[in-house]
């Protein structure tokens, strides 16, 4: 079984919210603030939190940093490109705008789960070895910082190496949707971003008209 932390001061939208989750067989931990969050953390383990970017005595970034291999959903009535970007870097595994239909949230809790349970222990391309538990990246045995954006968008490419994917598949892998909030040109740029710091250890090749490839 399964445990979820939900973090919500909204009354109304947590009980609708652990009642569904409980429905679909997890066991669900309820809290209303972070203060009330840290004490569940501190007693029990969580495979998924959902999370709440606007709490009474904090934000859903403050919960966030008391969890240790915990898959991460933040809700919030905020859906600018700015935000969203923010949750990802900050370690997002999804992000899901108020109002929400609930039956969409919970498939991308059965998603993130499955994705996360699928994770290697590690992936190796060209000169780069990504160790997945821990989200550390290492070129030549040397410790590489990325952002969170960055390590997912690697992520990717480690694993459909050999494969053209499209513009459309990279951002549904990393944003869970077609990426129609983001400007056209973001992706590029964490592209360019991730070219800059891996340089030759990392080729990704531009498929012109169709989007990208790494061997």
């Amino acid at each position: 079984m399964k445990h979820i932390l939900v973090v919500e001061d909204d009354g109304m939208i947590a009980s609708g919210l652990v009642y569904a989750l409980e429905q679909e067989g997890y066991a669900v931990c309820h809290s209303k603030s972070v203060g009330d969050a840290i004490k569940a953390i501190a007693n029990h383990k969580f495979d998924l939190a959902i999370l709440d970017m606007h709490l009474p005595d904090g934000t859903g970034f403050d919960v966030k940093e008391k969890l240790s291999g915990t898959l991460i959903i933040f809700l919030t009535v905020v859906d600018d490109e700015a935000s969203i970007i923010k949750a990802f870097e900050g370690g997002a595994d999804d992000y899901v705008t108020k109002p929400f239909r609930i039956r969409e949230l919970l498939a991308r809790v059965k998603r993130t789960l499955n994705t996360g349970n699928a994770s290697q222990s590690s992936l190796v391309i060209g000169d780069i070895t990504i160790d997945v538990p821990t989200g550390k990246t290492y070129v030549n045995g040397t410790l590489m910082e990325l952002t969170a954006l960055e390590y997912r968008l690697l992520l990717v490419f480690a694993s459909h190496k050999g494969q053209i994917l499209t513009r459309a598949q990279i951002l549904e892998n990393i944003w869970d949707s077609v990426g129609s909030f983001v400007e056209d040109n973001t992706l590029t740029v964490y592209i360019k971003r991730l070219r800059e710091k891996l340089g030759g250890s990392l080729n990704i090749e531009t498929v012109r008209g169709v989007g990208y490839r790494v061997d």
